[in-house]
C-alpha cells in the first residue's frame, strides 16, 4: 500500500517517459473532487465535437433535411384530411365530398416524404456515428498526451488505477453519451424551432396553451438535474477509487498472498463497492424520476392542446385537418424535451466523466523551460547546498553537497529515508530542487533542455521495468533506431546473450506483463542491455543486484563493470559488498552527506559507513 509520510520513506525512480507505469505512492488525492462547472465542461466537449468541422456540417445538413421532412409530414395529412369535406344539414343527413386529384396527390407526396425521411435518419445514424468516434479519439489522444506530460508528483500522489479509470470508463461514458445524445440535441433543437414557427403560423393561441407546460418543464429539470449531477460525480469518483484498488491488489498481489491479507483486501473492495452500489441506485432513482415527470408534463399539455383545439374546431375557428396537424406538432414540440429528460442520467453520467478528464488535463504539464542543448557531456556533477521536500516543511535534502568527476564511479549508501533515491531524482529532473544547484559540466540543470538531459542518462532499477513485447523490442528501447546488430551486441556487453539464445524464439520471445516470464536476474540482465545500447554520458544503478541471488549477482556485475566504464556512474546499493572498488563512497544521513572516501578509508574512520558495515558483515572478516 502507499506510503503516507514522505520524510520516513522516499519517492521510487520510474524510468523515463515514454515508459511503463512506475510505481510511485499512491495518496488519496485522486477522491477529491474540484468544484463542478457543468457549463464550462459542456462547452469545452462541444468544442472537442466541432473539432471534426466537416463531419459537423454533414451531420447538420443531413438533420436540417430530416426535420424538414419530419414537419412536412403533418401540414400533408392536414391537407389531405381537409380534402375530404363534409356536409350535414343535420346528423342523419351527412353528405361527403372527396377532393380526389388533392387527396392522391398529396398521398403520393406524403409516401416520398416518408420514405425520404427514412433515407435520412439513417444518413444521419452514419454520420453520427463517424464524429462520435472522431470526437473520442481526439479527446482520448489529448488526454492520454497529458498523462505522459505530467510531473512525476502527479503521478506519485493519485492512484494509479483512478488514472486509467479516466481513460477508460469517463471517456467511454463521453462516447455512449455522444453517440446517442447528439443526434436528439442537435435535432430537438432545429425540431423544436420548426414546431413553434409553424404552430404560431396556425393558431397562436393554441401555441400560447402548449408553452404553459415550459415552465414546469424547466422547474422540474433544474431540481432533479442539479441532484443527478451531484450523485454521478460522486458516483464516477467512487468508481476511480475502485479501480484503483483492483489495479493496486492485481499488481501488488504476492505481496498481500504473502502477508496473508486477501480477506482484508476483499472486504475493502466490498465496502467501497457497496459505497458505489449506495449512490448508483440513488443516482439511478433520481435519473429514472426525470423520464415519467416529463412524459407526465408533456401529456398535460397534449391534453390542453387537445381541448381548446376541439373548442376552437366547433367555432369553426380551424379546419379538422389544422386541429391533427396541430396536435403531432405538439407531440414532435414536447417529444426532443423528453428524449432529453430520457438521456438526462446519461448526460449527467457523461458530463461527471468529462470533469473528472478534463480536471486532468487542466493539470500543468512537467516544466521545461531549458534551452541549452550541449552535444557533448562530459559527466561532471555538482550539488551545492540542495533542499527538497516532496511534502512542503518536511525536507528530504537538507544542504547536501555533492562533487562527482567525470567518469567517477560513485556509491550512495544510507539508510531507508536518508535521501539517496531522491538525488536520482533530482538529476533526472523527475522533481526539481527546492532551492540550491545542481550543475552538470557547469551548467545549471534546469538550464538544460529536459530530453537532452535524459537522453545522456540511462537508469537500471531494482524493480526493472519491461513492456508487453518481445525482448528485442525491450532492450531497443534504450535507442529505438538501433539495428538488430547493435541490440544483439548491447546484449552480449550485457551477458544476457546466453539465455536470451537459450529461449525457443531468441530475440523474439514475447514477454508478458512487466516481464513475468523472466527471472528477476533475466529481467534486470535485459534492463542493463538497455542501458548498454543507449550508450550514456551518466549512469545511475539504483538498487540493481538488491533482489537477486549471489550467482545472479556475479552475472550482473560483470554486465555493470562493463557498462560502467568510461562513464560517470552512481550506484545506490544496499549491499555493501557490491561498492568496494568504487572510486568514492558518499555516506548520507539525514538529507547531508555524513561522511565520504575509499572503502578502506571509510572503514579506517569507523563512521557512518564502518557502522552499516558492521550491520551488514558481523562478525565476517574483510
Amino acid at each position: 500500500m502507499a506510503d503516507q509520510n514522505r520524510n520516513q520513506s522516499e519517492q521510487p525512480v520510474v524510468p523515463m517517459r515514454p515508459g511503463g507505469p512506475g510505481r510511485g505512492p499512491m495518496g488519496h488525492a485522486a477522491a477529491r473532487e474540484k468544484p463542478k462547472n457543468a457549463k464550462q465542461t459542456l462547452k469545452r466537449l462541444v468544442g472537442y465535437i466541432g473539432s471534426s468541422k466537416y463531419l459537423l456540417f454533414a451531420l447538420l445538413g443531413v438533420m436540417l433535411v430530416t426535420t424538414l421532412l419530419s414537419l412536412a409530414g403533418p401540414a400533408l395529412q392536414a391537407t389531405a384530411i381537409d380534402s375530404i369535406t363534409i356536409d350535414a344539414a343535420d346528423w342523419t343527413n351527412l353528405s361527403v365530398h372527396i377532393d380526389k386529384a388533392t387527396l392522391y396527390r398529396t398521398l403520393v407526396a406524403l409516401g416520398a416524404v416518408y420514405l425520404l425521411s427514412s433515407a435520412s435518419t439513417l444518413l444521419q445514424g452514419v454520420v453520427a456515428a463517424k464524429l462520435t468516434r472522431s470526437t473520442v479519439l481526439k479527446l482520448r489522444g489529448d488526454l492520454f498526451a497529458r498523462i505522459e506530460r505530467l510531473p512525476l508528483r502527479y503521478i506519485d500522489t493519485h492512484k494509479h488505477g483512478d488514472i486509467m479509470s479516466r481513460m477508460t470508463n469517463d471517456v467511454e461514458n463521453i462516447s455512449n453519451t455522444v453517440s446517442s445524445s447528439i443526434a436528439s440535441l442537435f435535432s430537438g433543437v432545429l425540431t423544436l424551432i420548426g414546431t413553434v414557427a409553424i404552430m404560431l403560423w396556425y393558431s397562436p393561441v393554441m401555441t400560447l396553451v402548449a408553452m404553459i407546460t415550459v415552465p414546469l418543464t424547466l422547474l422540474f429539470g433544474t431540481k432533479i438535474g442539479g441532484t443527478m449531477r451531484t450523485l454521478f460525480s460522486k458516483q464516477q469518483a467512487i468508481l476511480g477509487r475502485l479501480n484503483g484498488h483492483v489495479e493496486e491488489m492485481v499488481t501488488g498481489h504476492k505481496t498481500v498472498v504473502a502477508f496473508g491479507h486477501e480477506q482484508r483486501a476483499i472486504r475493502e473492495f466490498a465496502e467501497i463497492s457497496e459505497e458505489m452500489k449506495k449512490t448508483s441506485i440513488r443516482a439511478q432513482i433520481f435519473g429514472g424520476t426525470m423520464g415519467p415527470v416529463m412524459n407526465f408534463i408533456g401529456n398535460l399539455g397534449f391534453l390542453l392542446i387537445a381541448g381548446v383545439g376541439g373548442y376552437l374546431a366547433l367555432d369553426g375557428v380551424i379546419s379538422v385537418g389544422v386541429i391533427q396537424a396541430f396536435l403531432i406538432y405538439a407531440r414532435q414540440f414536447t417529444r426532443p424535451i423528453n428524449e432529453i429528460a430520457n438521456q438526462y442520467a446519461q448526460i449527467q453520467t457523461a458530463i461527471a466523466g468529462a470533469e473528472r478528464v478534463f480536471s486532468v488535463m487542466d493539470e500543468p504539464s512537467e516544466v521545461n523551460a531549458g534551452t541549452l542543448y550541449p552535444e557533448d557531456i562530459r559527466g561532471e556533477i555538482r550539488m551545492k547546498d540542495v533542499v527538497f521536500s516532496y511534502n512542503p516543511g518536511e525536507p528530504v535534502l537538507k544542504g547536501l553537497n555533492l562533487t562527482v568527476k567525470p567518469g567517477q564511479k560513485i556509491a550512495i549508501v544510507g539508510a531507508t529515508g536518508a535521501g539517496k533515491t531522491t538525488i536520482v531524482n533530482l538529476l533526472t529532473r523527475f522533481y526539481d530542487i527546492d532551492s540550491g544547484e545542481i550543475l552538470l559540466d557547469g551548467m545549471e540543470l534546469r538550464d538544460i533542455e529536459r530530453n537532452t538531459l535524459r537522453k545522456n542518462i540511462a537508469i537500471v532499477l531494482q524493480d526493472t521495468v519491461l513492456f508487453s513485447d518481445t525482448i528485442g523490442y525491450n532492450i531497443r528501447y534504450g535507442r529505438l533506431d538501433a539495428s538488430d546488430e547493435a541490440v544483439r551486441a548491447a546484449a552480449e556487453a550485457a551477458n544476457a546473450d546466453g539465455f536470451i539464445n537459450r529461449l525457443p524464439d531468441g530475440y523474439d520471445t514475447q514477454l508478458s506483463e512487466s516481464g513475468g516470464n523472466l527471472s528477476g536476474g533475466e529481467r534486470q540482465l535485459l534492463s542493463i542491455a538497455r542501458a548498454v545500447l543507449a550508450d550514456p554520458k551518466i549512469l545511475i544503478l539504483d538498487e540493481a543486484t538488491s533482489s537477486v541471488d549471489t550467482r545472479t549477482e556475479m552475472h550482473i556485475q560483470e554486465a555493470m563493470i562493463a557498462l560502467m566504464k568510461n562513464r560517470t556512474s552512481l550506484i545506490i546499493a544496499h549491499r555493501l559488498s557490491t561498492i568496494r572498488d568504487a572510486d568514492q563512497i558518499v555516506v548520507i544521513e539525514n538529507g547531508r552527506v555524513a561522511e565520504a572516501g575509499s572503502h578502506e578509508e571509510l572503514l579506517a574512520k569507523q563512521g557512518a559507513y564502518y557502522s552499516l558495515y558492521q550491520k551488514q558483515y558481523a562478525g565476517i572478516t574483510t
